[in-house]
């Protein structure tokens, strides 16, 4: 088939027949201007070895120019780099001409080497530059496009501002006027970038702002700590302007920051800490060629940890959840995103045994990452039995499954709210760390017949077992390691990674607020002083990822999440972030605590110590001690309780996790309700 013609090659075409005559011209001008533009006066000699050059110099500027890419370029695009990479190619064919003509048919005037170098250069280089041209100037004289004004600021005279600056300036389909810059450098105040004036440092932001009606400002500092972002960011929502911010860096790198890079500034920018960093290579490690298990992967952990592992290559990866809705979507998403992944996506319950077992005996796992669990506080209150059933006897059976067929490393991903629990969400979380501190320390000394069997499910009268032939009596020095010889494990290591809200994620307080917001307000906040630990989705993912790298088993790993934030001030900053006022253009409004909240979230239990890992935001907690067979034989009767639906489920855990300190009001039994 015949293939047609792009507009692109009819360019090229027309170039190289400009390029012909532009260059032939030049050094005829050369040689004509030296004998005072009289073609009469001109030696025969000098025309002659003119004429028996020029198609040998016309080849191999047009092959020349070629491999330089001067026939393939996008015009409107054009910049300073092509400036001088076309006047460097217009300059070195020159001086081959120069060398080529003088060597093989001898000596032309002066004139005609400079006035020919000088006239290709202009030609060549500035046909080029005629329709960027074009586009900057002439372009702009025509008719207005019926689109509001806005009025920007930008913070930052660097690079990154320079560029977005220059971007808004040649931008014919918006107008969007930068109007002023502030940057804290003395030197820049009172110079000009594209013409915006340079004003002064951030103390001039409000002033600045009022001064010029301002209407948006544009972060442009894509290298700045969070600390001191969040220190420019707090005066710049006071004036009631709509922020933007890059994302990122990495744009300078490829010369790509424009306009559509800006982005609404975020919530975490102004939580005031850098974004956690991991070892990457560390966890490519652990992860490439992995047959990898996710439970609970359709939420919102669950998911960014599909998302990262599947950028990891494993060798499979199966996402386990009993909610298909989510589920179906991450799945559409990885297989569009990775097509060689090889994935696996199963429908079930943590709590169903028989279906977990099934699982494990089927793919035998390498790595379990366990998310699947009931994390809403309130609604976990009204109905203690299931926070139990799914949460504590979820993670035991699929930590029981994983030690079972073998299963290299386990990761529970808990929470800040089992430290000092007030609800029995909080509790049931740190009854899964005693779940898997106690697992851990059966695999250590490799006796996992040791291990009770939690009832859930009967079939034929059959009792639902783990493990087939009878339990052992178990006795407390049957788990005791006098040293690490006496080390016989399974070689399954269990640990947990704890953290606090995730911004972004599904029940968390921020889409809730910005749904408020477009619907104008009232924002609904508990209590004006109730204060929490927040990360990012990718950033609490990260730290469980990493975790992993630093498992031996038993351990608790914490992030240092920097300070708490008041959920008033996270309020205030999102209605200020949008443009508005708080408490005039939209009202906060305090509801109360809710059933089993408290005012203020704890990273460590008072009991526990820290020690640091490689990563200095990743720690790892000392654990309470507590005798694992007396937990064990506890867990037995909760979990025989839970199924019976027991109306003293409350009290039972309050018995076991002796830091759990039910709220007044906390429903205990569920026939009140």
């Amino acid at each position: 088939m015949r293939e047609r013609i792009q507009h692109w090659q009819v360019i090229a075409f027309g170039l190289i027949c400009f390029d012909i005559i532009a260059i032939s011209f030049s050094y005829f001008l050369g040689l004509w201007l030296r004998f005072d533009f009289s073609f009469g006066s001109i030696p025969q000699e000098y025309l002659l070895r003119y004429a028996r050059f020029l198609p040998i110099y016309l080849v191999i500027c047009i092959v020349f120019f070629w491999f330089m890419r001067m026939y393939r370029a996008m015009w409107r695009f054009t910049g300073f780099r092509e400036l001088l990479r076309y006047a460097l190619a217009s300059l070195i064919a020159s001086g081959v001409h120069i060398l080529l003509i003088t060597l093989i048919f001898g000596r032309m005037p002066i004139s005609y080497y400079l006035v020919g170098t000088v006239i290709q250069l202009i030609l060549v280089v500035g046909v080029r530059f005629t329709y960027r041209f074009y586009i900057e100037v002439c372009k702009k004289q025509g008719p207005d496009i019926e689109i509001p004004e806005s009025r920007v600021m930008v913070i930052g005279a660097g690079d990154a501002g320079r560029t977005v600056i220059k971007d808004l300036l040649r931008s014919s389909k918006v107008k969007i006027h930068p109007v002023c810059v502030i940057d804290d450098n003395p030197n820049k105040w009172g110079r000009f970038i594209e013409g915006v004036p340079i004003v002064g440092g951030r103390e001039e932001i409000p002033r600045r702002a009022e001064e010029y009606s301002v209407d948006q400002i544009y972060f442009c500092i894509p290298g700045i700590t969070a600390q001191e972002k969040k220190k420019i960011l707090d005066i710049c929502k006071e004036t009631g302007c709509e922020l933007k911010s890059l994302p990122g860096i990495y744009q300078l790198a490829n010369d790509e920051v424009l306009i559509s890079d800006l982005k609404p500034v975020q919530i975490e920018d102004l939580l005031g800490r850098d974004p956690i960093t991991v070892d990457l290579e560390e966890i490519f490690e652990q992860l490439t060629g992995k047959t990898i298990l996710v439970t609970g992967g359709g939420g919102s952990i669950g998911s960014e940890l599909c998302r990262q592992i599947a950028a990891h290559q494993p060798k499979r990866l199966i996402i386990f959840d009993i909610y298909e809705n989510t589920t179906y979507e991450i799945e559409r998403e990885l297989r569009e995103q990775y097509p060689k992944l090889r994935l696996d996506v199963l429908i079930g319950s943590v709590r169903d045994s028989r279906r977990v077992n099934q699982i494990f005996e089927t793919y035998r796992p390498d790595i379990v990452y366990h998310a699947a669990a009931h994390k809403h506080v309130p609604m976990m209150e009204f109905s203690p039995n299931e926070a139990i059933k799914n949460n504590v006897i979820g993670t035991y059976k699929t930590a029981y499954a994983a030690l079972k067929y073998g299963t290299k490393r386990f990761v529970l991903i808990s929470t800040d709210k089992a430290v000092n629990p007030t609800n029995i969400m909080g509790a049931s979380k740190r009854l899964c760390e005693m779940v898997i501190q106690s697992i851990d320390t059966v695999s250590k000394v490799g006796r996992p017949e040791l291990l009770p069997f939690l009832h859930a499910h009967q079939e034929n009268g059959e009792l639902d077992a783990l493990y087939e032939g009878e339990m052992e009596a178990m006795d407390p020095d049957d788990l005791k390691i006098e040293s690490t010889k006496d080390r016989k494990g399974t070689g399954t290591q269990f640990v947990a990674v704890r953290f606090g809200n995730v911004l972004g994620s599904n029940g968390s307080v921020i889409p809730i607020f910005q749904k408020q917001i477009e619907e104008g307000g009232p924002l609904t906040v508990t209590d004006p002083e109730i204060t929490r630990y927040f990360m990012t989705i990718p950033e609490a993912v990260s730290l469980v990822l990493q975790a992993g790298t630093y498992a031996w088993g038993g351990e608790i790993f914490v992030l240092d999440m920097g300070e708490p934030i008041k959920i008033d001030t996270l309020a205030r900053n999102l209605i200020q972030l949008s443009g508005y006022k708080p408490d005039e253009d939209i009202e906060i409004v305090y509801t109360g605590l809710r059933p089993g909240e408290k005012l203020y979230e704890e990273k460590l239990m008072a009991e526990e110590g820290l020690r640091q890992t490689q990563n200095k935001l990743i720690y790892i907690g000392k654990p309470i001690p507590f005798e694992v067979t007396d937990f064990l034989k506890q867990l037995e009767e909760l979990a025989k309780a839970s199924y019976e639906n027991s109306d003293h489920i409350v009290e039972m855990v309050e018995e076991i996790v002796t830091t759990y300190h039910p709220e007044q009001g906390t429903v205990k039994d569920e026939s009140e309700v």
